[in-house]
């Protein structure tokens, strides 16, 4: 079963990707938003050409493990998500994948406008690769760091 994983951001999208038998996720695309009606045509696209059969949100929750104003969003995002397609949308912990992310990324030799292309499918990758790790269990509200 391959399955997406979704960055969510109100401008970039960043999107990585796996399959389940696997258990690998690589970064898959950087989607810039245009408008609902392009967003949905994309998404469909997606999962259709990658046989997407669910996709998992990040969610980028406070330190404390409480919804932020960001991951309600990502949330609207995942019903919309849904809707749209007809698939599971599951909710995983994204704390620290854009800071790891750019960390990787500071390492390439990249040139800044590259690293900032590819910074948000990376991160994307990070989540989606920490999900796998976790079993493919996904949950709607991640705790707290302790």
């Amino acid at each position: 079963m391959r399955i997406a994983g979704i960055d969510y951001g109100t401008v970039r999208i960043g999107i990585a990707t796996a399959d389940l038998e696997v258990g690998i996720a690589g970064a898959y695309a950087t989607y810039t938003r245009r408008n609902e009606k392009l967003d949905a045509a994309y998404f469909l696209q997606l999962a259709s050409e990658e046989r997407i059969r669910k996709f998992v949100v990040g969610l980028p929750v406070h330190l404390s493990g409480q919804a932020s104003q960001k991951s309600r969003e990502a949330q609207e995002f995942g019903a919309w998500l849904a809707s749209l397609t007809k698939l599971p949308v599951e909710y995983f912990d994204e704390r620290y994948t854009s800071t790891e992310a750019e960390a990787i990324l500071g390492g390439a030799q990249l040139t800044k406008k590259k690293r900032r292309a590819r910074l948000d499918q990376v991160a994307a990758q990070i989540m989606l690769t920490a999900y796998l790790e976790a079993g493919a269990q996904g949950n709607a509200s991640p705790g707290g760091i302790e």
